[in-house]
């Protein structure tokens, strides 16, 4: 069975996925909520308007009744307070009819009914002015036939009632309609905002599982991980511990390897000097037997006794001295590598002005003029091992110089968190770029070879740095100068490591 792996760009897609899902969710439950509140809001408005017009509706039918009554009255027996309330109600009518057609302007049916409606208002407002004017003049019997004969009759008073009725039951009507469809809405909600809520359920859900088995599945890999880090880290401590006890044995047969070929080289030297004593010897009593007999001599021996043999004899002295300055060398590079290092507190400006002042007679010899920027920071490491990484390097950059100027050799360094940079600067004749790792090389130089050493400077002082728990590297171009890059922790703990 494949078990579903949730690695980190899945889980990322996935979980930028659930985002937007749950967005859009959210987002469309808000766009439904501002519609139906938007829709609520007409309708409100709407039914607002209807109960207005269905108010305006009864309104308009007091003052008619009002009207009527105060016309009653009046025919049976006028007074001016009867009179007043009669043209009060009569007065308030076109007011009322004015209210109704701005309420009803949007509903085209209704309009036509209020125009129908205050036709038939103004023809019973003039029946009524009729018989109220007869009635206050004096005929009170013409007034009464009059109000009679309508009372009778009652189209118009029927008429005003129908058309009133029917307003109100379109009005009705209507805000039924409009209730129905606000539920409607609302239920639709209701129905959008469950589903809404029932997705994001199940994306919530989903989420959860997916951030669980994302957890478990690093939790799995955080243990195996620890698991192989142990496991590693017993391998690196058992390989180092090998490399240790190789490097020691390594160190040891060089070690006795030169000590060993010393004493054949000391014989060798030995019987140089003896030869060279013994071939002046020779020299002379060759000169001597050609002053006294000179046919004893021929071309070849007296060649031979003065160029051929001190020849021989000076390539000889010469080999084995730069054979015991090797040897010399291997033997320092063995004593240091097996020296246990001490680390103290280094003040760096006193350590390299300590350095500088040592060199300053060779560096004014050659040209050059060595410069320190400081403050440098301190560290704590084995004094000897530093003094000999940095003489090394200073002392390089005043020998390497570039004919024609003067020497400048600038020291510098910095503090980064913690570990400490330093920079040796020259503006030397500079090193080629594909010579930059070989110069660390043993027994390797770099460009023309008219200074004295073996090869043995820079190898020494990246072995120092490694030993102190840091590396040297270099930046440096032809005839621009070069800059070697010291970098070292703080504090030194373990020799390859950084504390």
């Amino acid at each position: 069975m494949i078990m579903f792996q949730i690695d980190d760009r899945r889980f990322n897609r996935l979980a930028i996925a659930g985002l937007i899902v749950g967005f859009l969710l959210v987002l469309a439950a808000f766009a439904a909520s501002l519609w139906v509140f938007r829709s609520n809001t007409q309708a409100n408005a709407l039914v607002e308007r209807t109960h207005d017009i269905v108010d305006e509706i009864a309104r308009l039918e007091i003052m008619v009744e009002r009207a009527e009554t105060a016309r009653r009255g009046i025919v049976l027996w006028p007074d001016i307070y009867r009179v007043g309330i009669y043209q009060e109600s009569v007065a308030a009518i076109p007011h009322s009819i004015d209210r109704l057609k701005k309420l009803v302007e949007a509903n085209p049916d209704q309009v036509e009914r209020v125009r129908e409606l205050e036709q038939t208002l103004r023809f019973h407002v003039r029946e009524m002015d009729d018989s109220v004017d007869l009635a206050r003049s004096g005929e009170t019997l013409g007034a009464q036939q009059i109000f009679i004969a309508d009372i009778s009759s009652q189209p118009t008073i029927r008429a005003i009632r129908t058309q009133a009725d029917a307003m109100r039951s379109e009005e009705i009507r209507r805000l039924e309609q409009r209730t129905a469809a606000v539920g409607r809405n609302i239920l639709h909600v209701q129905y959008a905002l469950a589903l809404t809520g029932l997705l994001l359920m199940l994306l919530g859900a989903a989420t959860f599982w997916l951030v669980r088995r994302y957890t478990r599945d690093l939790t799995t890999t955080r243990d195996r991980l620890k698991l192989l880090n142990n496991d590693l880290e017993s391998a690196v401590d058992e390989r180092t511990r090998d490399l240790t006890r190789a490097n020691e044995e390594i160190q040891r047969f060089a070690y006795i390897v030169s000590h060993d070929l010393r004493s054949p080289l000391v014989n060798v030297m030995g019987f140089t000097a003896e030869l060279d004593r013994a071939g002046k010897i020779v020299t002379a009593f060759v000169e001597s037997v050609e002053t006294q007999h000179p046919e004893l001599v021929d071309e070849e021996a007296r060649l031979a006794a003065r160029e051929d043999l001190p020849e021989a004899i000076g390539f000889i002295r010469s080999s084995t001295q730069k054979m015991d300055r090797l040897i010399n060398a291997i033997l320092d590079l063995s004593r240091q590598g097996r020296r246990v290092l001490t680390p103290e507190h280094m003040p760096m400006d006193q350590v390299i002005a300590d350095i500088a002042d040592s060199l300053a007679v060779q560096a004014e010899k050659r040209g050059a003029a060595i410069r320190i920027e400081s403050p440098l920071p301190d560290i704590n490491h084995d004094r000897l091992a530093v003094e000999q990484l940095f003489s090394n390097l200073i002392e390089n950059a005043t020998k390497y110089l570039h004919p024609g100027r003067a020497g400048k050799v600038v020291v510098r360094g910095k503090r980064d968190g913690k570990r400490v940079r330093f920079e040796v600067e020259d503006n030397g004749r500079g090193i080629a770029p594909e010579d930059h790792e070989r110069v660390f090389e043993l027994f390797r130089r770099s460009g023309k070879q008219d200074q004295e050493g073996e090869g043995i400077g820079l190898a020494n002082v990246r072995a120092l740095a490694y030993r102190l728990g840091g590396m040297v590297t270099v930046k440096s171009a032809l005839s621009e100068g070069s800059t070697f890059i010291v970098d070292l922790p703080v504090t030194f703990a373990k020799e390859g490591k950084e504390q």
